[in-house]
């Protein structure tokens, strides 16, 4: 594999239109999110990751996700690459969209361990050895806090021996995993995943960031993530101070409407989410709004 998944990819929110046909009355405008995959690529990032938590993957038909799926490489062909979230209960369900990525002409995937099953680490291997037969570039998806499932540095180090396994997005908050994976697993890319820890990751060695605050500032974001990676320090951080107050939203619980606000703030349309997901509360909106009054400033 020559694909490492580094760069700035987009982890893309999914805009809706009222529909009373469609679940919750809200269906998938592809226009528009056709429309978003391009521009946060013109705009420099590297490419678009749909179908992840942010692209609300789990409250979609499995129709559904696959349009969105087929929206996104279309939309960026020839321009970004597209690696698309596989997400799936248990090995079988994983394997199957990752299948179905690799048909639509997908650059890579994103990859949990089993979601909604707290699996031990012999089940971890033999989910992403199931992904793998696939044959796209993997990004092991390490989220501790939602998972229940460390993707720990040793862990790794053995899922990095499978092949088409060529990335890790690192989301425990932890910035010390970063040189312990560079350590344990020297071939893997080390991607950020979570935005209010983005530089801190970087300056460690990080070379990737699958983001989602790029969905509102996708220029300000490339230029941080060069600063970073270009040694620039002092005007790394002081672009940093101005962001992360609104990017710490990416690692709250309500972090889709946070980010989805926060599009509507600049004047690209974020929109409302599907259920489970409700809407912020007027504290909430608030604060995001003061934060990005701060990164706009």
């Amino acid at each position: 594999m020559t694909e490492r998944l580094d760069g700035v990819i987009v982890a893309t929110a999914l805009p809706y239109a009222e529909d009373p046909k469609a679940p919750a009355g809200l269906r998938p405008d592809l226009e528009k999110f056709a429309e978003h995959c391009r521009w946060v690529v013109d705009s420099g990032c590297r490419g678009v990751g749909p179908n992840g938590s942010l692209g609300e993957y789990s409250s979609l038909t499995d129709a559904e996700r696959r349009e969105v799926a087929q929206t996104a490489i279309a939309a960026v062909k020839g321009r970004g690459i597209a690696v698309i979230g596989v997400h799936g209960v248990g090995a079988h369900q994983a394997r199957h969209w990752a299948e179905l990525a690799a048909e639509d002409g997908a650059d890579g995937v994103l990859c949990l361990p089993p979601t909604m099953y707290r699996a031990n680490r012999g089940e971890v291997v033999h989910h992403f050895r199931e992904v793998a037969k696939a044959g796209l570039p993997i990004m092991v998806y390490n989220n501790p806090i939602d998972t229940k499932v460390d993707l720990t540095p040793d862990l790794l180090a053995e899922l990095g021996q499978i092949e088409n396994v060529v990335a890790v997005k690192e989301f425990s908050g932890d910035v010390r995993r970063v040189l312990e994976i560079r350590a344990a697993a020297p071939h893997l890319t080390v991607v950020a995943g979570a935005d209010d820890v983005v530089l801190e990751s970087l300056l460690m060695g990080a070379t990737g960031w699958f983001a989602g605050y790029p969905n509102v500032f996708p220029a300000e974001s490339k230029q941080l993530f060069d600063l970073a990676l270009g040694g620039s320090l002092d005007e790394a951080r002081a672009l940093y101070e101005k962001l992360v107050p609104a990017f710490r939203w990416d690692s709250r619980t309500e972090f889709v409407q946070a980010i989805k606000r926060s599009m509507d703030y600049v004047g690209r349309y974020g929109g409302p989410c599907r259920p489970p997901r409700g809407p912020l509360s007027p504290e909430q909106l608030a604060q995001v709004d003061a934060d990005m009054k701060l990164a706009t400033s």
